[in-house]
């Protein structure tokens, strides 16, 4: 059976617009297919965070992003009152930008339109079979239904995600146990409400400043009859001035909605042809409001290596790779959001472990790590071990996102970002040309090998980045490596290599 598309992106998130530009860069015919016809008025999140920026800068992007919003050097964890200094991270970007959601898709739209991607709204997946070589969707659109083959479909399509469902992928874990409260709303007496966090006497309500109105957070008391039912001005201001103890008036409402504390995550983020990305892979309290920089890190962990699969380089392992290194990121983000939130409530029995955690949190270890943490900096994933006794205390970029270098050489200063726009894997050779140019050699046209000089670290003598960014391995004078070693690496991530390059294709060419 022929097919319609390489791949269809079945949501116009971050993650599926991510996903997509993400394939599109590697030039893997891709169709996105959203339900809803526009963008909806509302926002949910406002920021991205560290990590995000870094995997943007990867590609090219972080400026475009920086370029809308102000820069906070501060973040939380579980207490907005007690904040994280995010300067102390190892980051080229040590801050949180302030962007509405909505205003990252748009340009992440824009970045799916240059690739090439067409995205069509209002087409709902409404059915999918898959067999050993296709995956057939049944879509709803304006002109009626039709079907779609392709050879992966990835799911992008929420909480409630329909490609999850039909793909029969389960969810396991928590429901909610209760719920919050959320009004984008003006404030009548502004001085009533000072941003940030007010106690009241049946609660805490949280008062974030927006243009023109203020975004309002507060728990209901008491769980919803019905947590579907839609959420209207007057039930708010009751709850509102029942948790505060006063009356303080509400208007002119942009969006009210209600979110609840539910901790889920798909048992398999990839199910035959089927793949699961954002929302419809894990869901979680909303601390930290996290969600769409976790989905960001999920995508660009996994374009790569679903490109590499309809390309038909890939070893058997990278795509089942994307669900072991992001399933337990995803079981991560659900462990700290699950305590930021029992933390951050009014239980006054957690008072002594809230006034513990703000001292640990003052100690300037405490503040990195949990900085790292929430932002996601510190996300590690598991490589092929380093040779020698050592390997393991000597390398510690080995798995994480590798620092962006700055680099010198024959052309002019680069830096590491720069050479990972492509979205190609990278070998960098700062000492020993020769060596690194024979291992390599078989993976030109996978791989991209550069000859530099790196005075921030005069002891590293080569590199494997991956297209992602991560690294893949290392050698340094100090616990140097054999040219084994970055065999079975390359072949980890880059399949098997060839003997010799194919006439008229070097480095830097072909998929």
């Amino acid at each position: 059976m022929g097919t319609d598309s390489d791949v269809i992106v079945v949501g116009a998130g971050p993650a599926g617009l991510m996903v997509a530009a993400e394939l599109g860069l590697a030039g893997v015919r891709t169709l996105v297919l959203e339900r809803h016809a526009r963008r909806p008025d509302h926002c949910r999140g406002f920021n991205l965070n560290a990590r995000s920026l870094e995997l943007l800068d990867r590609r090219g992007l972080a400026g475009r992003f920086l370029a809308e919003g102000p820069t906070v050097p501060f973040g939380f964890f579980a207490d907005p009152g007690r904040p994280l200094d995010l300067t102390a991270m190892a980051t080229d970007h040590p801050y949180t930008l302030g962007i509405a959601q909505t205003r990252v898709e748009e340009l992440l739209e824009g970045w799916v339109a240059e690739r090439g991607v067409p995205v069509r709204r209002d087409h709902q997946v409404v059915g999918l079979e898959q067999d050993p070589d296709t995956v057939t969707v049944t879509v709803r659109g304006p002109a009626g239904a039709s079907r779609l083959h392709a050879r992966y479909v990835v799911g992008c399509d929420g909480a409630r995600s329909t490609v999850r469902h039909l793909a029969g992928i389960g969810f396991p874990g928590t429901p909610s146990t209760r719920y919050s409260l959320l009004a984008d709303a003006e404030l009548g007496r502004p001085g009533d409400l000072p941003f940030g966090v007010t106690r009241g006497a049946g609660g805490s309500v949280f008062v974030i400043p927006r243009p023109g109105y203020a975004r309002i957070i507060l728990t209901e008391p008491d769980p919803p009859p019905d947590h579907d039912q839609p959420v209207t001005l007057a039930y708010l201001q009751s709850v509102l001035d029942r948790v505060l103890g006063w009356h303080t008036p509400l208007a002119a409402p942009r969006w009210l909605t209600r979110f609840g504390n539910a901790a889920r995550q798909a048992d398999r983020y990839v199910a035959g042809r089927v793949v699961l990305a954002g929302d419809a892979a894990h869901i979680h309290p909303p601390a930290g409001a996290v969600g769409v920089n976790v989905a960001l890190a999920d995508a660009v962990n996994l374009g790569w290596k679903l490109a590499a699969a309809v390309h038909g380089w890939a070893p058997a392992s990278l795509l089942a790779s994307y669900h072991s290194e992001r399933h337990a990121a995803g079981e991560r983000v659900l462990r700290h959001t699950k305590a930021q939130e029992l933390l951050g409530g009014d239980d006054p029995q957690l008072a002594p472990l809230r006034e513990l955690l703000a001292e640990l949190a003052a100690l300037p270890p405490v503040n990195t790590y949990l900085a790292e943490l929430v932002t996601g900096v510190s996300t590690r994933y598991d490589m092929p071990p380093l040779s020698g006794p050592a390997s393991g205390q000597a390398s510690p970029w080995l798995g994480r996102l590798a620092p962006n270098l700055r680099l010198t050489g024959d052309g002019p200063p680069t830096t590491l970002a720069e050479l990972l726009h492509p979205g190609r894997g990278v070998l960098l050779e700062l000492d020993d040309p020769a060596a690194a140019t024979a291992a390599a050699a078989g993976w030109a046209p996978r791989v991209d090998l550069h000859h530099a000089h790196c005075g921030q670290h005069p002891d590293l003598r080569a590199l494997l980045v991956r297209p992602d960014g991560h690294t893949a391995w290392l050698s340094t004078g100090t616990h140097p490596q054999p040219a084994t070693t970055l065999t079975a690496a390359l072949t980890t991530w880059f399949g098997a290599g060839r003997r010799t390059p194919r006439p008229g294709r070097g480095a830097g060419s072909g998929r």
